[in-house]
């Protein structure tokens, strides 16, 4: 049985979301999760619950549709504008909007953009699970795609490039930063992504060689060749590479410690 799309509505004017309710009244597989009369409302309602698609007007007080299109792209949801406004198609598209709708929008033609937006939605979950198991087998593979040295920690790891699978020695590697839900790899003016979170990194990697000053950054400490003090009286690392990475004040005491031990 298919799940029911969850859809939440956007518009300022209440004709305009009485009209979109009934209709959808007659449409199979979906349920209103929410509605909000303004960009501003919706952006912190689906920042606080996502939902699978945003049926979006353009013109409203405060942030636009597309204003709100463009902060939503990270949040996975498929973006529907339903519109009086003919003339920013173009832009909405160079958004990866969906689907544009002009009022006053015709039944059959709700249905072709709310299963448009299911199959994309299905697409972007079957991408997202394959990532996560390319991520998993870089990790956890066994030797001969993941080697470890004897105590266990990694010494390399596979990534992509240019759609092909590439080998990383780690002895190789500057830094490595948080971007979204995946990792940034630097290596040697170089950078590489790998869907995998960087907590899950660090428990694979020797505590000695790499060593974490931020949420968000683990830095190789052989890379490291300065640490001064940034604005706001954080300090800052300087790499071999000129790269800076910023150390929060949480990770601070790490970066002492491991500054201090012998090696």
């Amino acid at each position: 049985m298919t799940a029911p799309l969850r859809l939440f509505l956007v518009d300022d004017e209440p004709p305009a979301l009485r009209r979109l309710h009934m209709l959808l009244d007659a449409v199979e597989d979906v349920e209103v999760v929410g509605q909000a009369s303004d960009g501003a409302e919706a952006l912190a309602a689906l920042q606080a619950a996502p939902a699978d698609v945003v049926l979006l007007d353009i013109k409203m007080p405060g942030l636009s549709g597309l204003e709100l299109l463009s902060q939503l792209k990270a949040g996975g949801q498929a973006v529907i504008f339903v519109t009086a406004y003919s003339r920013f198609a173009v832009d909405a598209f160079e958004l990866a909007s969906t689907d544009y709708l002009l009022k006053p929008v015709s039944l059959d033609r709700l249905r072709q953009a709310l299963a448009r937006a299911r199959d994309e939605i299905a697409a972007h979950r079957a991408t997202r699970r394959l990532a996560e198991l390319e991520a998993a087998l870089a990790v956890s593979a066994p030797p001969a795609a993941a080697p470890a040295a004897e105590d266990g920690y990694l010494t390399e790891i596979w990534t992509k490039a240019r759609g092909e699978r590439v080998r990383l020695h780690l002895e190789a590697v500057d830094w490595i930063e948080a971007d979204g839900d995946h990792i940034r790899v630097h290596s040697g003016g170089r950078s590489f992504l790998l869907r995998l979170s960087i907590r899950q990194l660090e428990r694979r990697l020797d505590p000695s060689q790499f060593v974490r000053v931020h949420r968000s950054a683990l830095v190789r400490a052989e890379q490291i060749v300065r640490v001064v003090r940034g604005d706001g009286g954080h300090a800052v690392l300087t790499l071999e590479t000129g790269a800076e990475v910023p150390v929060s004040r949480r990770y601070a005491p790490r970066l002492k410690a491991f500054a201090r031990a012998p090696g």
